[in-house]
């Protein structure tokens, strides 16, 4: 058999050739980077999801400890201010039974509950930061952290309408009265004598019909059903005016008025 001298035993044949491709191909591929810095996000992704499979999650949050019925009441009371048990007897109810629990409660929010078992109310009421807890720089800023409570300053009208209110229920009270009524004529009688403080020389009735609607806001009055100018002064006022700082208020307003009243007659016209 003759040999083709172009051909070299030592050169791969075609099936060689092919066999060298297919096993090269077999093996990786590695690319030589020198200067290729690893991907710092790649990383960091790769390792979040290896701690977030070794690491367990988080506990479900509990239910709280209030019962449904104390955390309805609860509520109730943070959005109104004040509880009446001849209106809601039902979330009053809950709020007495659930004191202690629910005045563990406010206590972390500077807040307190006091219950009037006897007259039927509830009321909201901030509590006084003791010389315990620290103090901000700021006593306006630390007011703000420590209230929920909106602070709301009553006009000169107002303040009057609600010392007359409570000199009326005191009065009633005294009397052996159980609930306490008023109508919006005696109202008026009661405030004329204050009404040179207020700059005027008769009771103005729409503005006494909306200081009438802050107090009921207020919860303070209450409307009678079917009589649109009676109310029922509720309980709530002893613990907004006490008996001793009324007294004190009237005495100073009366002698504030009958001053004013004395100046104006004082007067000197024009001929």
């Amino acid at each position: 058999m003759t040999r083709d001298p172009n051909t070299d035993l030592s050169a791969p044949t075609l099936f060689d050739q092919l066999r060298y491709v297919r096993d090269d191909a077999s093996e990786p591929i590695v690319h030589d980077a020198p200067n290729e810095q690893p991907n710092p996000d790649s990383s960091t992704e790769v390792l979040g999801i290896q701690e977030e499979l070794e690491i367990p999650g988080p506990e479900e949050p509990s239910n709280g400890r209030l019962p449904p019925e104390a955390r309805r009441a609860l509520v109730n009371l943070m959005r109104q201010g004040v509880i009446l048990a001849d209106g809601k007897r039902v979330l009053f109810e809950a709020l007495c039974r659930y004191e202690a629990l629910i005045q563990d409660h406010l206590a972390d929010m500077y807040l307190r509950l006091l219950i009037d078992r006897q007259g039927g109310v509830a009321i909201l009421l901030q509590r006084e930061v003791t010389g315990d807890e620290p103090d901000g720089d700021d006593d306006d800023d630390d007011d703000e952290v420590t209230s929920l409570i909106s602070r709301r300053t009553l006009s000169l009208y107002d303040t009057l309408l609600l010392l007359v209110l409570r000199k009326h229920y005191q009065e009633r009270e005294a009397a052996g009265a159980q609930r306490v009524f008023v109508d919006i004529d005696r109202i008026e009688a009661q405030l004329t004598p204050f009404l040179p403080l207020t700059n005027s020389s008769r009771s103005d009735r729409r503005q006494l019909n909306g200081a009438l609607q802050t107090m009921k806001d207020r919860r303070v009055l209450t409307a009678v059903r079917g009589d649109a100018e009676r109310f029922e002064i509720t309980p709530v006022i002893r613990y907004v005016v006490n008996a001793a700082f009324l007294e004190e208020m009237l005495d100073a307003y009366h002698h504030l008025a009958e001053q004013a009243g004395l100046s104006e007659c004082e007067e000197p016209r024009d001929d």
